[in-house]
């Protein structure tokens, strides 16, 4: 085996031993699926880059140099071929797409394996830190290798074989990657918008644009982030636009018409079809965030009073592209729904049974202007795969199928989180920027302390000109991360609560009734922590009585008297803490009822900022008592 990065930069000879340049680059034939290095690119004399053909011209190779087959005056030079790629130019520090993990990497080092004493083979791309080190220094490589090796933590090789891998920072239509090789294009569209989501904004464009309308528009509707869709299709002109729009089932095509400008929306949509366009603005008719605006307006209906047979006449004469059938929806004499059959059913069931005799008549139905949680909540409840959605006349209107319930109660749980401040670090993610950004994240206590230390550090040597002074004032806040993660604890009591609690409930307290139940739960934490600064005092009383000398029973009072403040000022700034509990509850109710989202990280900064705050006063002021 070698790798590409110990094959840059070798010396070139001819049969007569002399250099004729270094190596630059490495050509591959990417028709197969393990593609032969075709081309030796190197730098001759004066730099001028050169092309020739591995197997014409190569005779050996290692890790040290290459030997060619004839001297320098005999050698013709080539040019890249259409379905050629060089791996330095095009694939080294480039990003890839994984096709087997569905993700995106970037190529370290590429991994060649010799299949005979000239002939050279790409296997796949070295996606881990050996590679980086690697393309570093070999030496280095081995060296972290080996020491990691010994110390029980072994370094593996990460490498994506050539047909799980697909380039996206070039224009590869024309190319050719593998015969077994599974590219974007054969890829699910929620695995294909996870790659994109991944990409930075230019290769997100570029290969966006490499899809095809039905490709484009199954990503549009598994985009997370409504502004990546609005970004891409802001993109497209607009007869493009709207031919994606037509692609996407109306409930998505409607959500993401409803991010666009008006005027922008107005002119994709005069551009769609009149059955598409009537759909979708059906659907933004109704408010958002209601079953209206999520349902889908295609769904199978037919007169109960017909049979098995003309049902599956009418499913044969569906559209290929019609969103899903799940139920049969039976209607009346006087077009409203009277009852649903399932396909199960339906199959099982003679071709002259009557409908309405198969028919499920206890229905569960939503009205277009529920709310969507409780539309989704009962389709999980009552095990449904669509639930039917009917006017106040009891006409059908659409249906809420299970995958849209499933993305409503999704985003409900992501919102949930962010009120309560949660949040995970995405495992794959290893740069260290995020990994830092997430530890201060978990442990806000850690910053809002350190800050303290500091403010008071500095501010007392700057009041007494000694830093001695400074440090023993540092020292004082000893106890501030109690009151700190108490204070972060409360927020997440009072979440916790307005997550599980029902306004409307008889059960429910009332603000005051809250802010009463706080304030007992606050006088408890503090007696405890007031509790704890007393065994210390007493600890430390019996400790300095053991020294006789004046020394001794002079810093015993005096640490005494700091053990009682640094608790004291615990206590207080815990009862802060929880008496701001019933405020943090009332800004949560009355935001819930505007709609408005509120984070559970500005309530924690909120909290800890208040307690920090107090913890300081109550602290300088039983100082100068």
């Amino acid at each position: 085996m070698i790798y590409l990065s110990q094959l840059m930069g070798n010396p070139v000879l001819d049969s007569e031993g002399e250099k004729i340049g270094s190596v630059s680059d490495l050509g591959i034939a990417t028709g197969e699926v393990f593609p032969r290095i075709t081309s030796l690119a190197f730098m001759g004399p004066g730099r001028t880059p050169m092309m020739i053909s591995w197997r014409k011209y190569v005779d050996t190779y290692d890790e040290d140099v290459i030997r060619l087959k004839v001297p320098s005056t005999e050698i013709r030079f080539s040019y890249l071929q259409p379905n050629e790629v060089l791996l330095a130019r095009d694939i080294l520090n480039k990003q890839i797409v994984d096709t087997r993990g569905i993700r995106v990497v970037r190529v370290n080092d590429l991994k060649l394996s010799d299949t005979s004493s000239t002939q050279l083979r790409l296997l796949g791309a070295e996606v881990g830190a050996r590679g980086l080190l690697r393309s570093l220094s070999p030496q280095l490589e081995r060296l972290v290798t080996r020491i990691a090796r010994a110390m029980g933590h072994p370094m593996q090789e990460r490498i994506i074989a050539w047909s799980y891998m697909d380039l996206v920072e070039r224009d590869l239509s024309n190319v050719k990657l593998s015969v077994s090789h599974k590219t974007l294009d054969e890829l699910h569209p929620a695995d294909v918008a996870d790659i994109i989501e991944r990409l930075d904004s230019r290769l997100r464009s570029q290969v966006f644009a490499q899809l095809d309308d039905e490709q484009r528009a199954g990503a549009m509707a598994e985009f997370n982030d409504d502004a990546m869709a609005v970004e891409l299709i802001g993109g497209l002109n607009e007869k493009e636009a709207s031919r994606i729009l037509s692609e996407m089932d109306p409930d998505d095509a409607a959500e993401l018409v409803s991010e666009l400008s008006y005027d922008r929306a107005e002119k994709l949509l005069r551009l769609m079809g009149v059955k598409e366009q009537r759909a979708i603005r059906q659907l933004l008719g109704y408010r958002e965030d209601t079953a209206g605006r999520i349902m889908t307006s295609e769904a199978l209906s037919v007169p109960e009073n017909q049979n098995v047979a003309y049902a599956f006449e009418q499913l044969r004469n569906l559209d290929e592209d019609f969103e899903t059938v799940r139920y049969l929806y039976l209607t009346d004499e006087d077009n409203r729904l009277s009852g649903t059959v399932t396909l199960n059913r339906l199959i099982v069931s003679d071709p002259e049974t009557r409908l309405e005799d198969i028919a499920n008549k206890n229905l569960v139905t939503a009205s277009p202007e529920d709310d969507q949680e409780e539309v989704a909540r009962n389709i999980a409840k009552y095990n449904l795969l669509a639930m039917p959605v009917v006017s106040d006349e009891g006409r059908l209107l659409g249906i809420v199928t299970v995958d849209d319930a499933l993305d409503v109660l999704e985003e409900e749980h992501a919102e949930d989180l962010q009120i309560a401040g949660g949040g995970s670090r995405d495992s794959d993610n290893g740069e260290r920027g995020r990994d830092l950004i997430w530890f201060l994240h978990r442990n806000l206590w850690l910053v809002f302390w350190v800050a303290a230390i500091i403010l008071m550090a500095f501010s007392v040597t700057a009041w007494f000109g000694d830093p001695l002074y400074g440090i023993c004032a540092a020292l004082c806040t000893i106890t501030m991360p109690i009151s700190l993660n108490i204070s972060e604890n409360t927020v997440n009591y009072v979440t916790n609560f307005f997550l599980s609690d029902d306004p409307g409930s008889e059960d429910s307290p009332s603000i005051l009734g809250y802010a009463f139940r706080s304030l007992l739960l606050g006088l408890l934490v503090s007696g405890l922590i007031c509790l704890l600064g007393a065994v210390a005092h007493a600890l430390l009383q019996v400790l300095m009585t053991s020294y006789d000398s004046t020394f001794g029973i002079y810093y015993g009072v005096v640490l005494n008297h700091i053990i009682m403040q640094i608790f004291a000022a615990a206590a207080g700034s815990t009862l802060i803490s929880f008496l701001l509990t019933p405020i943090f509850l009332a800004v949560l109710r009355y935001r819930d009822q505007k709609n408005l989202e509120t984070s559970g990280l500005t309530l924690t900064l909120i909290s800890m900022g208040i307690s920090t705050i107090s913890f300081l006063i109550i602290l300088c002021a039983s100082t100068l008592l």
